[in-house]
């Protein structure tokens, strides 16, 4: 019973989100394209013609605002272990990032191109238990700041989401070792109940 009570409260407040609606009306595939639109403003993070790694993609919010922002020239190449469907000017790889062919595709995908900036809004599957979902998602982000530690060209900026909790201080540490300068964003589009942040390293040394 508590269980149903939570969704038609989720529910009744999704349907009434402000970033939700604005999301139909712009053509957005989710409401989490507006956290990336407000980060990257404010941070400048997109140029035309940039090289752009989405993990984490589907269902594809983010790679839709890399993909306008990047124009005709640029390259966004998004990866999710999630089908996704295709979206215009970017180029999908569903798996693993993890497992050795997805990287192999990914390379041919990049074409010996450097990349300038990666991005993920991975999440794990959320069990409810906070440690365990917190722990979790640290993980998802240690694994994507070795992707762009390794792939990232110098100068490149990385923005990943991470749950606050035990281990997010060290994850920042260990951020700012590779970049000249790590920030932490809570977009407006971040509901205030949860406790996703962003962190951005700018500047990779």
């Amino acid at each position: 019973m508590k269980h149903a009570k939570t969704s038609k409260t989720w529910m009744k407040e999704h349907v009434s989100d402000f970033y939700v609606k604005q999301a139909k009306k712009d053509g957005y595939r989710s409401r989490a394209a507006y956290k990336l639109l407000e980060i990257a403003t404010r941070n400048q993070l997109f140029k035309p013609g940039m090289v752009v790694v989405d993990l984490g993609a589907a269902p594809g919010s983010w790679s839709q605002v890399a993909a306008q922002m990047t124009g005709r020239k640029g390259k966004v190449i998004a990866l999710d272990l999630l089908d996704m469907a295709p979206l215009q000017s970017v180029d999908f790889i569903q798996g693993d990032f993890r497992e050795a062919c997805i990287l192999n595709a990914l390379e041919e995908k990049l074409a010996n191109c450097p990349v300038d900036l990666v991005i993920s809004d991975m999440s794990p599957n959320v069990s409810g238990i906070e440690v365990s979902d917190q722990a979790r998602s640290i993980h998802l982000a240690e694994l994507a700041l070795a992707f762009s530690m390794e792939r990232l060209k110098l100068g490149g900026n990385f923005l990943v989401k991470v749950f606050q909790g035990r281990d997010f201080d060290q994850l920042v540490h260990s951020m700012r070792t590779g970049f000249q300068q790590v920030v932490v964003r809570k977009p407006k589009a971040s509901r205030d109940r949860s406790k996703e942040l962003y962190l951005l390293g700018l500047g990779k040394k």
